[in-house]
């Protein structure tokens, strides 16, 4: 069983001793992405919509670095900092999951890195 660590300049790099993916057997696990612009490394003006297209604008790019896509998620999480925003969280993930959409749980926490509003992490087939 090999480990392969993915890694793409195209989504924000690890702040921490993580890996933006592992991929392993034909799966491949996304670390948990929050919405930094992996330009600039900061995080996206904007509200709780904005920053979720931009945390599944980025777990797509770690996503196509390990020969996979949003299509191919068997298996979401998403952390909010206020389940107030899950009504507009759920809309626009359904603009990027618009059909046969993956399991999905979502929760609330105390606080997420950066103090963002929205995280999400996944587990995908790859090829």
């Amino acid at each position: 069983m090999e480990r392969h660590v993915i890694s793409t300049t195209q989504a924000p790099g690890a702040i921490g001793p993580y890996s933006q993916a592992i991929a392993i057997e034909g799966l491949i696990f996304c670390s948990g992405q929050i919405p930094l612009d992996p330009a600039t490394g900061q995080i996206v003006e904007g509200d709780v919509a904005q920053q979720t297209r931009r945390v599944l604008e980025n777990l797509r790019a770690v996503l196509e670095a390990a020969g996979s896509g949003l299509d191919r998620v068997v298996k979401t999480t998403i952390f909010l900092a206020d389940m107030n925003d899950f009504a507009t969280v759920n809309q626009v993930y359904g603009e990027f999951f618009t059909s046969q959409p993956p399991a999905r749980s979502t929760v609330q926490v105390a606080r997420l890195p950066r103090d963002v509003r929205v995280e999400i992490e996944a587990i995908a087939v790859r090829g």
